[in-house]
């Protein structure tokens, strides 16, 4: 092998090698050093049996600084459902952040929508990220986000089942700071 080939290929084991670590350190495995405390993201559709279309994206953070504060969680998170060319939309503002696991509840503020009185009202969302078919509840599922409030935090359990082959949520498991007796 000549000495070029050999520099290449110690460089191409480099790259793969940093590659990695940058994917662990990001995803908190365990094999570096966390960035954040706790995280949602990804996006899906829902499964119905109907012609409905119903899809929600999340871009959800709490930092290291803020890992025993999920109300200090920030991001982002969007959601609508249409059937037959009728529903709305809804893009909310996160306000509270808590993982578990693969399992995380979200809640936020909506800050745009079509649907009338859901402005300013706080929603939540649950997702079960299994790997395979990933789960999603809401907490409009027992209540009415326009006239009933939602506390931070909270949501119906992941009771909905996730089109096949749409689910890439990505759940990074809570990093709380217990304090020491």
């Amino acid at each position: 092998m000549t000495r070029r080939t050999k520099l290449a290929a110690v460089a191409a084991a480099l790259l793969i090698t940093a590659g990695a670590a940058g994917s662990a350190t990001a995803s908190g495995d365990g094999k570096g050093p966390r960035r954040e405390a706790a995280a949602l993201t990804g996006t899906a559709k829902l499964y119905r049996v109907a012609s409905d279309d119903i899809t929600f994206a999340f871009d959800a953070h709490l930092a290291l600084k803020d890992r025993n504060d999920p109300l200090a969680a920030t991001g982002t998170f969007r959601y609508s459902h249409y059937k037959n060319g009728k529903g709305g939309r809804a893009e909310v503002a996160v306000d509270c952040l808590v993982t578990g696991g693969k399992v995380a509840t979200v809640t936020g503020v909506v800050t745009a929508t079509d649907v009338p009185g859901l402005l300013h009202r706080r929603v939540g969302v649950s997702v079960h990220d299994d790997g395979r078919r990933d789960r999603l509840g809401y907490s409009w599922a027992a209540s009415d986000p326009t006239k009933d409030e939602v506390p931070p935090c909270t949501a119906a359990a992941p009771f909905e089942r996730v089109k096949a082959g749409t689910g890439d949520f990505d759940v990074l498991p809570w990093v709380y700071d217990y304090p020491a007796e």
